[in-house]
């Protein structure tokens, strides 16, 4: 474990114990332990998994086959261009994604969802391009010697090789998203940003952090995760050359 690590654990532990205090403090364990509204939040955490799972899903695939095929000899010369609409999703506000999208997907999940796949696709799509362009020549010019077809090269030596790059920009994609899908509040679609954005309305510091700190620990776990991921997906060998 490196001493960046475990300076980034410790930071978090003591962000946990420092949000654990306040939330004493103000009232906010006492809130949760009403079991109706105890299962109020529980409701809202699923809807707000709903929303980022579907979008990150949607995200993945279209980040993840866009990367792909810009690498191909084929696709290369349209690199720019493609990058440069795909990037335009994180120019434009979010706040201004979702209401673009509610004038043609209406109210509901569907607008919630769309905005947050166009804003967590970049980042995806742009680790993938950079992670399978990082792969040496010589090692593809290896696996083309011993027969292999450009498919087999893909999924048995880019796509390995570049497993950790192209995490690196699922985590990142992750993240966003979980700290913007309280938005989606705004247009009908449920999730914690009922809570953050009631309790901002309604002055009420409880029901703020009701609905901040969930979604302050779900960006954890998801980043968490992700590195436990990584553990299972990325070669051992290559995880060592890269530590």
């Amino acid at each position: 474990m490196t001493l960046v690590t475990k300076i980034y654990r410790f930071a978090l532990l003591g962000i946990l114990f420092f949000c654990g205090v306040k939330a004493q403090q103000i009232g906010l364990m006492e809130y949760l332990s009403d079991p109706f509204e105890m299962e109020y939040v529980m409701e809202l955490v699923r809807q707000h998994l709903v929303l980022v799972g579907s979008s990150m899903l949607m995200a993945t695939v279209i980040g993840l086959g866009a990367g792909i095929l810009l690498t191909r000899d084929r696709m290369k010369k349209h690199t720019a261009t493609v990058m440069y609409i795909l990037s335009l999703g994180q120019t434009i506000p979010s706040l201004a994604v979702i209401a673009i999208s509610l004038s043609f997907l209406g109210i509901g999940t569907k607008p919630a969802i769309f905005a947050l796949t166009i804003y967590s696709i970049l980042p995806i799509a742009r680790n993938t391009l950079a992670g399978i362009q990082a792969v040496p020549p010589g090692i593809t010019d290896a696996a083309r010697g011993i027969g292999l077809t450009p498919f087999q090269i893909l999924l048995a030596v880019e796509l390995p090789n570049a497993a950790s790059v192209i995490l690196t920009g699922f985590r990142i994609a992750l993240v966003i998203n979980v700290g913007s899908a309280p938005l989606g509040f705004l247009v009908g679609a449920g999730g914690l940003g009922d809570l953050i954005f009631t309790g901002i309305d309604m002055m009420m510091p409880v029901k703020l952090l009701a609905g901040a700190i969930p979604t302050t620990l779900l960006a954890l776990v998801g980043d968490y995760a992700c590195e436990l991921l990584g553990r299972m997906v990325i070669p051992k060998g290559l995880r060592l050359q890269n530590s």
